[in-house]
């Protein structure tokens, strides 16, 4: 893209909403003006283009007031009924056959389990009718300049948005996303976008909010970079005793025991389990007491995608939900992991 590509967007599309490119409120915020000046020494981009670019960004307090109460902030029995509703099943599973072509590609040439994949996208943004309605420039910008306990995070992922509209023709006035900057139907912040996102239907375009097979497969991709295994365990139920089996949950997410070790913290599989497969200690809160999982690598890998174990779990039992009302193909599985 020529050296202006950003700067003509940023004035096409202030003309077309007849409003003035300068109306921000970032023009002279001194992190602002900072970032500018990285962007230029870092990137070599022209200083109009990024300064266009922070000039039309606003402060969105609606943003602040959503990054304040995460959904992850809920206890599981609060959590898991906002995803796993007969709606988002049922919507899961149309999705499934509308695109079983794709799914069949993606478990085929990238090794993921279609069923995971669908409930991501299912979660993220109900297939992707939800796919947020901040404007990405207002949402980065906001957390960036005006949220100090995340703020240089958010203004690394500006400095990724800039570039990655660059990469694929995206205008930056008009992508629009999530409260944080997420984009397309899997959600991708900018720079998740720029190291995951793939071309996936080989147009030159890794398009996450139009294409079908750029979608799916780059959140196939998401999970095969972390390193996504095929058919393997996700998540099991568990029994406790004791209080040994507390040192393992504050080992956190990444498997680090063995099966065949979990007795003597006072923790059992429900059900057969390999043995020598490392595991995590799952907790969550049910209304009368906790409930006990063991995470396998897959359920690690989707905490890739969202740290939070609550958001792990919801797309472990949206995936099965959906994935045991899918008629398999000859030779398929109908459900994945456990």
């Amino acid at each position: 893209m020529k050296p202006t590509a950003i700067a003509r967007l940023l004035l096409l599309s202030a003309l077309s909403w007849n409003t003035p490119l300068f109306a921000g409120d970032y023009s002279n915020h001194p992190e602002a003006r900072r970032f500018v000046d990285e962007m230029v020494e870092k990137h070599g981009l022209p200083r109009a283009e990024v300064q266009a670019a922070i000039d039309a960004a606003r402060r969105r307090q609606s943003i602040l007031d959503a990054i304040a109460r995460p959904a992850e902030a809920k206890p599981w029995y609060q959590y898991r009924p906002i995803f796993l509703t007969s709606d988002r099943i049922r919507g899961g599973v149309a999705y499934w056959r509308e695109h079983r072509a794709i799914l069949d590609d993606v478990r085929d040439k990238l090794g993921v389990d279609p069923a995971y994949v669908v409930a991501i996208i299912g979660v993220e943004t109900r297939y992707g009718k939800h796919a947020g309605r901040y404007r990405v420039l207002d949402a980065l910008a906001t957390l960036g300049f005006d949220y100090p306990p995340r703020g240089a995070f958010f203004r690394g992922q500006l400095e990724e948005f800039l570039l990655l509209a660059r990469e694929e023709h995206i205008d930056v006035l008009k992508a629009t996303g999530s409260y944080a900057g997420a984009m397309g139907h899997g959600q991708f912040i900018p720079g998740s976008y720029r190291n995951y996102a793939i071309d996936f239907d080989g147009d030159g375009r890794r398009d996450l909010w139009r294409s079908p097979r750029d979608i799916i497969g780059s959140v196939a991709n998401y999970l095969r970079r972390h390193g996504w295994r095929l058919g393997a365990p996700v998540a099991q139920r568990a029994r406790v005793e004791g209080e040994a089996y507390r040192s393992l949950l504050e080992k956190g997410l990444k498997p680090a025991v063995k099966v065949a070790e979990l007795g003597r913290y006072g923790v059992q599989p429900v059900g057969a389990a390999d043995p020598r497969a490392r595991v995590a200690l799952i907790e969550l809160e049910q209304e009368n007491g906790p409930e006990y999982w063991l995470g396998y690598d897959n359920f690690h890998v989707i905490t890739r995608y969202n740290r939070s174990p609550l958001y792990a779990m919801a797309v472990h039992q949206l995936a099965g939900e959906i994935a045991r009302r899918i008629t398999p193909l000859a030779g398929e599985s109908a459900d994945s992991g456990r």
